[in-house]
């Protein structure tokens, strides 16, 4: 396992190597899952290694095999956009193709807007025009990693989201905190300065992003495809959303 530290939180990644392609992908997981189980697990570093392409996926703080803090303050958005910034400084990535998934697309759009000059393609998956909308923090996500029995956990997606953290044996009072992280809302203004090419892809079940139009709306150029017959958790290892990243990142969707 390769690790470094960041802001005193070891960061766990994998790294593929340079590859023919000279192009490097880093990937972005959601919440409750890990960069085994969202990239490895479901062919995509076989798919990145097809075509090429250097792959590199990091496990946010508070999952997978990297640090687990259990205090909130420290999953600020701040904090974890950092951890993907010095990551591609320990490998000496000037540049490269950022990709998230849900938690880890916010992450990766937010890399984005701080960070415009060291994002070559854009890609964000599982949100959609509900990242937009005010989204306070009621904690019921918190609850729902912290209760004894997940069948006491009656909203069947927060349920949804506590059986797959257990599945993963996941150390949900780190994720409890994750969820009670200080989230910034996404400021519309400033993705409309946003210059490089984006995809947001989605599933067309998915009522957790909601459609992809409201979010390409507001960013200029932004190219969406809708999974047909996926929600939020089976998108993710879909052969067509490898196929729309490959043709975003050749050039070929239109």
């Amino acid at each position: 396992m390769a690790q470094f530290a960041s802001d005193g939180v070891t960061i766990a990644y994998d790294d593929s190597g340079k590859r023919p392609s000279g192009r490097t992908v880093v990937m972005v997981h959601g919440f409750t899952s890990n960069r085994y189980e969202s990239w490895r697990r479901v062919g995509w570093y076989d798919a990145l290694e097809r075509k090429g392409i250097r792959g590199v996926a990091l496990d946010c703080r508070g999952h997978g095999e990297s640090g687990k803090p259990h205090d909130p303050a420290a999953y600020d958005r701040a904090a974890m956009v950092r951890d993907i910034v010095a990551l591609m400084d320990h490998l000496g990535l000037e540049q490269v193709d950022l990709m998230g998934y849900s938690m880890g697309a916010r992450l990766a759009l937010a890399t984005a807007l701080e960070h415009p000059k060291r994002i070559d393609n854009l890609v964000l998956g599982g949100v959609g025009g509900r990242l937009l909308e005010p989204s306070p923090n009621d904690g019921r996500m918190a609850a729902a990693m912290e209760a004894d029995d997940p069948a006491s956990v009656e909203d069947p997606l927060l349920r949804s989201f506590r059986h797959f953290a257990d599945e993963q044996r996941e150390d949900r009072l780190a994720l409890a905190a994750c969820s009670r992280g200080a989230g910034a809302p996404v400021d519309q203004a400033a993705l409309a300065g946003l210059r490089m090419p984006v995809l947001v892809v989605v599933g067309a079940r998915d009522g957790l992003a909601g459609s992809p139009d409201g979010l390409t709306a507001v960013i200029p150029g932004a190219r969406s495809v809708v999974l047909p017959g996926c929600d939020h958790f089976s998108a993710i290892p879909h052969a067509l959303f490898k196929a729309a990243v490959f043709d975003f990142l050749e050039g070929y969707l239109e």
